[in-house]
């Protein structure tokens, strides 16, 4: 079995690559069961063990597996740590262990992108990047593989993470630190939210006409990062409606606030792929995507990473 370092997953792949490998997934679909949680009663505290399992129906086979160790922020460490499992699909053997964490961050923002590619308006140029956390750049790179992405702005809590981001990209984009996230919502085609809150960061009365926007922080129902009036405005996709019904914090507390109805949701990205449903109806629609992640697209990233290595073997 091999063992692929976070370094050879980034290498093997590059955006183009990804965003249609998942499109592809997503049009075939894949067995995918619920993710598993186990709580784990660690000496310094709670830590959270997930397993996320999915398979081709006559194809590889992939579980990843995550530890989560909130306590590790006092140590200097990330919270989260994983890897992720493949095994051919016709005997069941293991092909490789790949690095979790670099996996894990690269296809959620390919599907990010992915949703964009099918929602965004083709001449979105500015893009605002809400949070600088690990997140943050590949959401750069991976929009700007689909969209003609010319400027970039960021917006973060900390507004010298921020001017870091903003000078590491200035060699490929126009790019601005943003103190005033209204207006860096009013100026944006594109936004993508990349946070940890749990209260709304961008208001449904800044969007303007035409805004693409992107929501992959608020994992939990607990979390948010808008308010339900982006909800109420928008045109709304999810990656999979089992992981919006079960995890999308935004789309859960808009409708606790009466702001939107679950049966609202335009369509998935499999329907959206598959043209079951339609995607933006007009240039002046506000679209809204929201993501909480999909063992599908892990799966569908390890094979990527998997065909690339053995190309050029």
């Amino acid at each position: 079995m091999r063992i692929v370092s976070a370094d050879e997953v980034a290498a093997s792949l590059p955006w183009p690559a990804l965003v249609e490998r998942l499109a592809t997934t997503f049009r075939a679909g894949v067995e995918s069961p619920p993710r598993h949680h186990h709580a784990m009663h660690r000496p310094d505290g709670e830590a959270t063990m997930l397993l996320m399992p999915a398979w081709e129906r006559a194809g590889y086979i992939g579980v990843k597996m995550v530890n989560v160790f909130p306590q590790n922020a006092d140590h200097g460490l990330p919270a989260i740590s994983g890897v992720y499992f493949l095994s051919e699909g016709t005997h069941g053997r293991p092909l490789a262990c790949l690095d979790g964490s670099e996996l894990t961050r690269r296809r959620t923002a390919a599907a990010s992108a992915l949703a964009a590619r099918e929602l965004a308006r083709k001449d979105a140029s500015t893009l605002l990047v809400v949070g600088t956390g690990k997140l943050a750049p590949m959401v750069i790179e991976a929009h700007a593989s689909v969209r003609p992405i010319a400027r970039v702005r960021i917006w973060g809590r900390n507004p010298g993470k921020a001017q870091k981001l903003a000078a590491e990209y200035a060699d490929r984009f126009e790019t601005e630190a943003v103190t005033d996230l209204e207006s860096g919502v009013r100026e944006a085609d594109l936004i993508s939210c990349v946070t940890l809150s749990t209260e709304p960061l961008v208001r449904g009365e800044w969007l303007a006409a035409g805004t693409h926007l992107d929501l992959i922080g608020a994992f939990r129902p607990s979390m948010r990062e808008t308010d339900g009036e982006c909800l109420r405005r928008g045109e709304v996709f999810v990656d999979t409606f089992a992981g919006a019904r079960g995890e999308a914090g935004d789309i859960h507390q808009a409708i606790d606030e009466g702001a939107f109805d679950f049966d609202e949701i335009r369509a998935d990205l499999a329907e959206l792929l598959l043209a079951k449903q339609p995607g933006r109806t007009s240039d002046e629609a506000i679209t809204v995507f929201k993501s909480v992640g999909a063992s599908l697209e892990d799966l569908a990233a390890a094979i990527e990473v998997w065909e690339q290595l053995e190309a050029h073997a």
